[in-house]
């Protein structure tokens, strides 16, 4: 049991850390309520199960070329501060009321994916961190004990991400309208800033290949 615990909490040590997802369900929470933030977090955890099967497969060459890594930097980059931008700009639609802006679902699951799938810091969480894990309980605890083990980290996410839609948006209920529009201001800017961390990731990935 507390070998399982363990990875639950590895799964909670991936969704913790501020990043473009969190930044991201902060900002959706207080413009759209706990949904469109919460559907954010599962379309991100839908690409770590992506990458998750990709490791299990063993087909980790295929994302681990130069190529394919200098896109994921330029593209997740173009993403990223293209929401930041849209972000600022929709907070001064902010209100006092309880009108929330609403957002499809399927749109704020598409964003979470996108910044996910498109992360090369996400990649390199699941190449690094969880193919040793793999081997490790491999060679632990047998094949059977994988299954087991990788809910055991999806569990983790989940968790954060309910933990950070309930979050963002109860914000909207105990803050005023100059915090809220605050707030979502300083998720854009961080989503602009990620974004041009990775874009000149990209740029020098480019230049060095």
């Amino acid at each position: 049991m507390s070998v399982f615990l363990s990875y639950i909490f590895l799964g909670l040590s991936l969704a913790a850390p501020i990043g473009p997802v969190n930044a991201a369900q902060l900002d959706r929470g207080i413009k759209g309520g706990f949904f469109p933030a919460w559907f954010v977090g599962l379309g991100a955890i839908t690409a770590d199960a992506i990458y998750m099967l990709i490791v299990y497969l063993g087909v980790v060459h295929v994302i681990d070329t130069p190529f394919i890594k200098t896109f994921l930097w330029l593209f997740g980059g173009f993403v990223l501060i293209y929401t930041g931008i849209e972000s600022m700009v929709s907070s001064k639609k902010l209100t006092t009321n309880q009108n929330r802006l609403s957002e499809p679902l399927h749109k704020s699951f598409f964003a979470g994916f996108i910044m996910s799938i498109t992360n090369p810091l996400t990649i390199l969480f699941w190449l690094g961190i969880y193919g040793s894990v793999l081997a490790n309980t491999a060679s632990t605890y047998g094949y059977e004990a994988l299954l087991l083990y990788s809910i055991a980290i999806f569990i983790g996410l989940l968790t954060w991400d309910v933990f950070m839609a309930a979050l963002s948006s109860s914000f909207r209920k105990v803050l005023n309208i100059k915090l809220l529009r605050a707030i979502t201001i300083f998720s854009g800017l961080a989503l602009i800033g990620f974004g041009i961390y990775f874009s000149t990731q990209g740029i020098m990935l480019m230049i060095e290949y």
